[in-house]
Parts: structure tokens; C-alpha cells; sequence
């Protein structure tokens, strides 16, 4: 093999402590954001307009978290998860301060943990990447884990070196969006606000958005995501999967997309503080949603804004009117089950 193909990085090449700058910095177009609407048929007013941006204290409207989530986090896919299995999940996810076009993203990565799997085949890796833009400024900062290949599989390390998260991410006392003065409802497509909701309120969102292969293969080409079992359909013929497995991001921005019957103004996301793929979704599935209320958490100094902690249940072919929790009773998630989203938003407050 020649030396100068790059294999990826398989679980034994990764040690504690080990810092990655990945390459691949990248400038944000007007066609990426473009392109976004078209992949996940995305609402949110801030993301859509100008005109609405200006009104919220904006130059012009900031990017949509999570396409500058997707665009950074795909710089991590070449040197953490090309030889992949899954990404199972994320921890501790913050954005610090707006993208916007013409701003250039860029990654860098720690590894801050290893477990090997008992069947000595595969082993999870556990990350702390940051996204800064090109002024320095941090805008992700985001754990996630990941199962990957083992190269050799006859040899057993037997690393266990799990980290622990927090089961929130922070809130800072400066949160850097400007100060809300006036909400067009008319504009934004919902007249709730902060107060509206409800703890432990249920938001049965009625839009079903089924997902082709077309639809998650180009948006892991625009986000260059190059993970194999995304992209390479002859290879994933031959694995128990049968099929390329959809990419775990995009299910995110669809069930998002989803929720925005119900949450208009919720216009930002805060953070995500955790964040399952409990199964996997494939070409031609069905995603619907449902979210919870977990919490309200009012902002020191901030009249115009507060916070929302919300849970969204990603489906697969089954409405959320037909399921009453994620789990069985052996306290597994139900097949149907695709996504488990703990995440915060911000929500303007009435006026």
C-alpha cells in the first residue's frame, strides 16, 4: 500500500491526551446555507432573514447553529471517525458567539478517552473538539464518542478510561446575542413565547419528513463528511447493516426541522447537553418527533430572553401519538426510537 494514502486512524492510533488540528478550514457561502434549506426544509425566521436578523440587533442573520455545527464537526470526520462504525453521541455542546457568511471555521481536537469493546473488534473514542472562526474566536465547542474499528483485532489492550460529562452545559452569565427589542410573530410564524410554555408539557409535532439517499449524501458532501459508512454503499453491502447508514447530524437538523411547529420562536440553540443515536436510520425512513419541556431558566439582566431545556424524540415510521415514552420497560430505547436530544434553546420573553 502506498504510504501516502491516508487510511484514517483506527483505535489503536489514538492515545489519551493526543491533540489533533484538523485541516480543511472552511469559508461559509451563501450556497451552503442555500443548499441547507433545500436538505432539511429548515423555518427558523432568524436564519431566513435579513430584514428579521437586522430587527434582532443583527448586521445580517446569523448562521444556523447547526449547519456551523455540522460544517466545523466535519473537519473531525478524517482523522476521528473515517474508520467508524457510529457516532453515538454528544455531551457539553456549546456556541459561544455567531457565524455568518464569509466567516472561515476551523477545528481542533483532544482526545480525552478510550474504552475498548469486550469483542476486541472495535473500541469507542471520546473527543473535546473546538471551532474557532478566523479571528480566534470559539464558536463550538463540543464531546462526542464515537465507535471505531480496531486495526488489529487479535490484540487486547484492555483500556477503560471513560470521562465524565456534565449533565448540562454551563450557562454563562454573557450570553452573546443582542438584546431583543421587538418580535414579529407575523414574520417568525408563532406567537409563543418564554412564558407560553410549560414544564412537562409535551409538543406532539405533526410533520412527518421521510429522508432519501440523495437527501444524506449531499449533505455530508457539503458538510465533507467523509465517513465511509455514509458514503460507500458497495462496502456497507457487506456489513449486518446491508445499507448505508444515514448520518446522525442530518437526522438532528431534520428533527429540528421538525420541531418548529410548535417552538416558531425558538430561534437559537444555546446547547446541547446530550445527545443519543439509540438506532440507526436509513433511506426512506420516516422521521417524526415529539418534544418535552424539562426546564425554564430566567437569564440575570436579560428581560427580552430566557431559556428553554428541551427534549426532542426523533422517530422513525411511527407518529409521535403512538408512543408515550422512548423506553420500554427493560429501560431500552424502542427500536423506532432514532434520536434522544437534550439541548437548550433561547426563546424571546414578552414584551
Amino acid at each position: 500500500m502506498n504510504s501516502k494514502i491516508n487510511m484514517g486512524n483506527y483505535f489503536e492510533d489514538f492515545s489519551i491526551g493526543q491533540k489533533i488540528i484538523h485541516p480543511l478550514p472552511r469559508t461559509i457561502t451563501q450556497g451552503d446555507v442555500s443548499l441547507y434549506i433545500a436538505l432539511t426544509g429548515s423555518r427558523f425566521a432568524l436564519h431566513s432573514s435579513d430584514v428579521l436578523a437586522q430587527e434582532f440587533g443583527y448586521e445580517k442573520r446569523p448562521l444556523d447553529d447547526l449547519l456551523m455545527f455540522h460544517l466545523t464537526f466535519g473537519k473531525s470526520v478524517q482523522d476521528i471517525s473515517l474508520n467508524a462504525i457510529a457516532n453515538l453521541g454528544y455531551a457539553e455542546v456549546a456556541f459561544p458567539n455567531p457565524v455568518f457568511v464569509g466567516d472561515t471555521v476551523r477545528l481542533e481536537t483532544e482526545i480525552i478517552g478510550l474504552k475498548e469493546n469486550s469483542n476486541g473488534k472495535s473500541g469507542v473514542v471520546y473527543v473535546h473538539s473546538i471551532g474557532y472562526n478566523q479571528e480566534g474566536l470559539e464558536v463550538l465547542n463540543l464531546k462526542r464518542w464515537v465507535m471505531v474499528h480496531k486495526k488489529n483485532k487479535d490484540e487486547i489492550s484492555g483500556i477503560n478510561e471513560v470521562p465524565t460529562f456534565s449533565s448540562a452545559t454551563p450557562i454563562v452569565s454573557n450570553i452573546n446575542i443582542p438584546m431583543v427589542q421587538h418580535v414579529d410573530t407575523n414574520a417568525t410564524g408563532g406567537a409563543y413565547f418564554f412564558e407560553d410554555y410549560e414544564v412537562g408539557e409535551r409538543l406532539n409535532h405533526i410533520e412527518g419528513l421521510t429522508i432519501d439517499d440523495s437527501d444524506h449524501t449531499l449533505a455530508t458532501k457539503l458538510y465533507q463528511n467523509n465517513a465511509k459508512v455514509h458514503f460507500n454503499d458497495h462496502m456497507m453491502k457487506s456489513t449486518p447493516m446491508g445499507q448505508r447508514l444515514m448520518y446522525g447530524g442530518h437526522v438532528i437538523s431534520v428533527a429540528r426541522t421538525i420541531s418548529f411547529n410548535g417552538l416558531q420562536n425558538a430561534q437559537w440553540i444555546y446547547a446541547i447537553n446530550a445527545g443519543t443515536h439509540s438506532n440507526p436510520t436509513y433511506a426512506g425512513d420516516t422521521i417524526y418527533a415529539y418534544t418535552e419541556v424539562l426546564e425554564k431558566i430566567e437569564l440575570e439582566g436579560r428581560e427580552d430572553i430566557g431559556l428553554m431545556r428541551l427534549r426532542t424524540i426523533g422517530l422513525k415510521n411511527t407518529t409521535p401519538n403512538e408512543v408515550v415514552s422512548p423506553k420500554g420497560e427493560d429501560g431500552k430505547y424502542l427500536p423506532n426510537v432514532v434520536l434522544d436530544l437534550d439541548y437548550t434553546v433561547v426563546i424571546p420573553r414578552k414584551k
